[in-house]
């Protein structure tokens, strides 16, 4: 008798050692990600986030859940997809834009933001780059000369040119500074300098009847991720119909019909953000992390544009191009 008490005290134990790993994992915490402030035509970039995800072993479904929120082109509901982030507990929030992580930081202080944009510490929301110091970090967007190089661009391709419009969304936190470094820039060039604001749809058939009034020769569209980003179509439509060459921050812009882009490799900025949000997820606090700065920029030019605007683009800039779409 003793002898089958002992062999069925090791077969509980036994089977308590086999369930306990087996306990643990169905009990395995699934961490949740919202992400809001989105943009029309950013599926792709979004697929190298979750790609990104997944080579750091996650797997949605088991160990994350992913709360995506937030139309593309509607920047009012921000607030609202923010407070609801905030109500589902999430465990980090994406936030695609300046916009969408200033919604998100007025109602927690404590849930980790991890944003997109071009200058997080000119629209408040981090302290300085090498150190957040609360709980917001993420990628910046854009660097310091970029504009400089966008309307030198544009110098190379049109010589000729003196009079040059900037596209600019006041409504945009970053463009209220992005927009005095593009003045400063042209004048640096010897370009004559006149900001067109947009707001949103309603606003571009003005605006570009103040570029024809103005005599403007060519314009610069400031990054945007929400008016400019959503409705870049109608921006090369009638960029076409006024004969306006444009310089854009955004491949895609190129990709609808515009001349010129040159910008960071946002493929890369999502991949970036993907490696923040493991980092907060394993502990790390968004205070303790860098803001951290593009390093892969690429210049996209569309040949059947340049065509129709009767442009020669000059051979140096064609080498230099990642992307001529013929």
């Amino acid at each position: 008798m003793m002898g089958l008490r002992v062999i069925g005290l090791a077969v509980v134990l036994a089977l308590s050692l086999t369930l306990v790993p087996v306990a643990e994992a169905q009990q395995a915490k699934v961490s949740r990600i919202g992400v809001f402030g989105d943009s029309e035509g950013s599926k792709h970039l979004w697929d190298s986030f979750r790609q990104t995800l997944r080579e750091l072993g996650y797997v949605e479904g088991q160990n994350i859940a992913i709360e995506w929120l937030s139309p593309p082109g509607r920047p009012e509901r921000l607030p609202n997809h923010a407070a609801e982030l905030v109500r589902l507990k999430v465990d980090v929030i994406v936030a695609g834009n300046s916009q969408a992580a200033t919604a998100a930081k007025r109602l927690t202080s404590t849930i980790p933001i991890v944003v997109m944009t071009a200058d997080p510490v000119g629209t408040g929301l981090v302290t300085s780059v090498a150190r957040p110091g609360g709980n917001v970090t993420g990628i910046s967007t854009q660097s310091a000369d970029l504009v400089g190089k966008q309307l030198q661009l544009l110098k190379e391709v049109i010589p000729r040119v003196s009079r040059v419009a900037i596209l600019w969304n006041p409504d945009n936190p970053f463009h209220i500074t992005n927009a005095t470094e593009a003045e400063a820039a042209a004048h640096k060039l010897g370009l004559q300098p006149q900001h067109v604001a947009v707001r949103d749809r309603k606003d571009f058939d003005g605006a570009f009847s103040a570029m024809r009034k103005a005599r403007a020769e060519a314009f610069l569209a400031l990054a945007d991720a929400v008016v400019f980003f959503t409705h870049r179509a109608i921006i090369a439509d009638l960029a076409a119909k006024t004969g306006l060459p444009a310089v854009y921050s955004r491949r895609e812009h190129v990709e609808a019909g515009g001349l010129i882009a040159y910008g960071t490799d946002r493929r890369e900025l999502f991949r970036r953000v993907a490696v923040y949000v493991d980092k907060i997820l394993k502990g790390a606090k968004p205070a303790d992390l860098p803001v951290e700065q593009p390093t892969k920029f690429e210049l996209l030019i569309n040949m059947k544009t340049a065509k129709a605007l009767r442009l020669t683009i000059p051979q140096s800039i064609l080498l230099r191009a990642d992307q001529v779409i013929e």
